[in-house]
């Protein structure tokens, strides 16, 4: 079966449960996108502070900034249906040539869809790609911090082939054929559905994936996020997402 899908737009795909005092600064970061043929697909995984309400306050609010986008869809989910099935609702939601991820408690550069939609036409071989990224503790924006586990080019395969993890699963953006083909997030390994979906992108021997070596997102550190509670420590000490 073939899917036809929007060329040129990138389907924005955030999931968020119980993010309350994120979301502002996370979709403030989207709307200011220089990239602007983009649309936004939020899903709330039955949250139960407030985050749902909250949102569509915030967009309705904001309609005057909103009104020349393609399309802001927001779907509050019957159940809680965990990170991986909360996602991969929202990315059959997506129309879009491209579809990003974007963690509902971090922040994208201004620049972050149109580099990387432009590398991704100019490398037609790549499937997806992640960019480099910082951290910052919560309530600390200005006091971001380098990571050093992220890997470029030829060495990604060879981590992943190692059941290693070298791509920041919030950075990624990748070509919707890619999930019209192998599907979405796994739902057996939960806290590792980031590893699994990347490792099952890459195709063994070829070079499909890479990471743009430019900061272009900001990752949040707090108490609360998915990879203390599966992992004991955020993303910069585990390599873990969420």
């Amino acid at each position: 079966m073939s899917y036809q899908r929007v060329p040129g737009l990138v389907s924005i795909v955030v999931t968020v449960y119980n993010k309350l005092p994120y979301l502002s600064d996370c979709l403030t970061s989207l709307l200011n996108q220089t990239y602007t043929n983009w649309e936004l697909i939020l899903i709330d995984d039955l949250s139960t502070d407030g985050s749902y309400e909250y949102t569509v306050s915030w967009l309705n609010s904001n309609e005057p900034l909103l009104r020349e986008r393609k399309g802001i869809y927001t779907l509050r989910l019957p159940r809680n249906a965990g990170y991986a099935g909360a996602i991969t609702a929202g990315m059959y939601l997506a129309k879009g040539e491209y579809i990003a991820i974007q963690d509902a408690d971090d922040l994208s550069h201004p620049e972050r869809l149109a580099k990387q939609v432009r590398y991704l036409n100019d490398n037609r071989h790549i499937d997806l790609l992640g960019t480099n990224y910082e951290v910052f503790e919560d309530g600390q924006p200005d006091s971001r911090q380098a990571v050093n586990w992220l890997k470029y080019g030829d060495q990604i395969g060879k981590v992943y082939a190692k059941g290693g993890h070298c791509i920041c699963h919030g950075t990624a953006m990748f070509r919707g054929a890619v999930f019209d083909r192998i599907g979405g997030h796994t739902r057996r390994i939960e806290g590792a559905e980031d590893y699994e979906f990347i490792a099952k992108v890459i195709k063994p021997g070829a070079r499909n994936v890479d990471n743009l070596r430019e900061v272009l997102y900001y990752y949040r550190k707090h108490q609360k996020q998915r990879s203390r509670e599966f992992f004991g420590k955020p993303q910069k000490e585990q390599g873990h997402d969420a």
